[in-house]
């Protein structure tokens, strides 16, 4: 395993993170976890992230690693938990932090990070409630989540941010962000590295494209729409690459990752031990720069291609009745707000209440009356912009 230093930390290019824990994937073997966990350290591995919003994933991780604590990193993420807005107040982040010490069965968190935007705490409280943490020995260092350009910039410019944990893989990742960290000196943690899935050949090997009852990737516009092609040709073009090598996939994937400017470590979240194995392969080695740069340049091109097409669909569905499938509606509007936000169309503190009453309704909906939900669509109506 490689290591990257970045400040007094050195972190394995491979780290691990848990969200699948959570349960967003459907079932998971929590005794063939624990396994992988202690499989990855005994592999070189020694970040392993999870968070307060992922059930019992801090309870589980904590207990799987308490035998090699001091030889690890641990981070985890505050901010929201059970469904509940964002939080990050100064009394939340003491006693939240507390808590998931308890849980990790430490005294100390490695990295912990903001998990989402509170729009309704300054960012300054939010800045000394984690400067204390650290005085108090409580965590070593602290780093951002999903959050908003502007509110990066605050953070780095009145804070002590150590690292930035963002979604990154060759189907998305922000650009703007990417640059932010590299001025400032900030760590860069990419996570969703394999895109949910869609960047193995296990996925694409598969005779259907189903998943369990539960599984988040049913309504992820990723999986849905130009998104979905676009997905496809990537997978493609990454494979040829990857058959040059004798790599797999994924490999190809995580070794285009590590090669961006400012990746620390890239989180992965492998479930099972042959998962982690192949995931270890994409360390240790580096693509040529002329497949760098084919690669780069193939993706420049598709990701505008796509924007276009993504634009085209937003329009399409808010200019036409929702179909009469609730799910297929409530899909179709998910797409809408998630790729609004991407395509930086329309702001997160805007869209995001939106958002709350659209999952509000998402246990109530009648199976044949989408009437709340183009309720939700009118406001979006006048919300966006994609001209």
């Amino acid at each position: 395993m490689n290591y990257r230093k970045h400040r007094d930390f050195e972190l394995s290019e491979i780290g691990i993170g848990t969200y699948s824990l959570s349960g967003v994937y459907g079932n998971v073997d929590i005794n063939m976890f624990k396994e992988m966990l202690k499989r990855a350290y005994d592999l070189g591995i020694n970040f392993f992230d999870t968070a307060e919003a992922y059930d019992e994933a801090e309870e589980i991780l904590g207990d799987a690693v308490k035998d090699f604590r001091k030889d690890i990193y641990i981070s985890s993420k505050v901010g929201v938990k059970g469904g509940n807005k964002p939080n990050l107040s100064k009394e939340y982040i003491k006693s939240a932090c507390e808590e998931s010490l308890r849980k990790l069965q430490t005294d100390y968190i490695d990295i912990y990070h903001v998990h989402f935007n509170d729009p309704y705490t300054p960012v300054e409280e939010t800045i000394s409630a984690l400067e204390q943490l650290v005085k108090e020995g409580k965590i070593r260092k602290y780093g951002l989540g999903h959050l908003s350009k502007d509110v990066f910039k605050k953070y780095f410019s009145e804070g002590n941010v150590f690292s930035v944990i963002m979604e990154m893989n060759p189907l998305y990742y922000d650009k703007e962000v990417l640059t932010l960290c590299r001025k400032y000196n900030v760590a860069i943690i990419p996570f969703s590295v394999t895109g949910r899935g869609l960047l193995t050949d296990e996925f694409w090997n598969k005779d259907d494209y189903e998943f369990e009852s539960g599984d988040i990737r049913n309504i992820d516009p990723q999986f849905f729409k130009d998104n979905f092609e676009f997905a496809k040709k990537v997978s493609g073009k990454f494979k040829k690459i990857a058959d040059k090598y004798n790599k797999t996939l994924v490999q190809v994937t995580i070794s285009w990752i590590l090669n961006q400017n400012g990746v620390v470590s890239a989180l992965t979240g492998p479930s099972k031990i042959t998962h982690l194995e192949e995931n270890i392969g994409g360390s240790g080695w580096q693509l040529k720069s002329e497949d760098l740069a084919e690669l780069d340049d193939f993706l420049r091109a598709e990701q505008k291609n796509l924007e276009v097409k993504q634009k085209e669909t937003i329009n399409n569905i808010l200019g036409k009745s929702l179909p009469k499938d609730v799910e297929q509606s409530f899909v179709d509007l998910i797409y809408v707000i998630e790729t609004s936000i991407k395509l930086k169309l329309i702001t997160e503190k805007d869209i995001l209440p939106i958002f709350y009453d659209l999952f509000a309704l998402k246990s109530n909906l009648a199976k044949d009356d989408i009437s709340e939900l183009e309720q939700i669509k009118f406001k979006l109506q006048n919300l966006i912009e994609t001209k």
